[in-house]
């Protein structure tokens, strides 16, 4: 059974050790949901919410996330990114919109939790920009898609029951 890395024996947390690693092309992409009201999946599609063109600056947003993830998730290691991409995908029959942070860097070690704050920066972007018409959205099934590169290799989500 695989174990918590970031923990001496002693139960102190630590940030990993990674100088020992070489560098290899990394790659993540994650992806989350937010929940909207007709109205405001409306003003979104349309480009008529009043604080202007939402998606762009949730995009924006997202990948400012992803390159300051080290800054606000304590024993991350800082990763230099050398590609962050956020995409939307809007769907009118649930009134959601997902979105995707794929992120990648040549480094020691991956960069799952950059995608991971990207996706999550994106969705709490557009959340406050709405906020406004509807207080009562919901952000959910935030996750990893995809990871590649380093140790343990390639990976692909795969919806389990827990």
């Amino acid at each position: 059974m695989a174990e918590f890395t970031h923990f001496k024996k002693d139960g102190s947390a630590v940030m990993v050790d990674v100088h020992e690693k070489p560098d290899t092309y990394r790659a993540a992409s994650a992806t989350g949901t937010i929940q909207v009201s007709p109205e405001v999946f409306a003003a979104v599609r349309d480009h008529t919410a009043k604080k202007g063109d939402v998606l762009g600056v949730a995009r924006l947003a997202g990948i400012m996330g992803a390159k300051k993830n080290a800054e606000l998730i304590p024993l991350c290691h800082i990763v230099p990114l050398t590609n962050c991409e956020v995409t939307f995908t809007t769907d009118e029959n649930t009134n959601s919109i997902t979105a995707v942070c794929t992120t990648s860097c040549v480094g020691k070690t991956g960069v799952e939790m950059e995608a991971l704050t990207g996706v999550s920066t994106a969705l709490l972007t557009i959340y406050d920009m709405c906020k406004a018409m509807d207080r009562g959205m919901v952000i959910r099934d935030i996750h990893i898609l995809e990871k590649d590169g380093g140790k343990s290799g390639h990976y692909i989500y795969q919806k389990e029951e827990k």
